[in-house]
């Protein structure tokens, strides 16, 4: 019971940071150009790591 709770906590945190992303991609776009890059990606592939290791 507590690893399927687990797998859907991990599917919906995995989701928020793909919506996270995606809504902050203008400002990862003006501080890339201003030389200040965001770990955004890192964030989305560490959430989606964890999340296919759950299965």
């Amino acid at each position: 019971m507590s690893r399927t709770i687990r797998r859907v906590a991990l599917f919906a945190l995995y989701q928020l940071t793909v919506l996270l992303g995606i809504t902050l991609l203008p400002v990862a776009l003006l501080t890339r150009r201003l030389g200040v890059p965001l770990p955004l990606g890192r964030a989305v592939d560490g959430t989606k790591a964890a999340y296919e290791a759950s299965k």
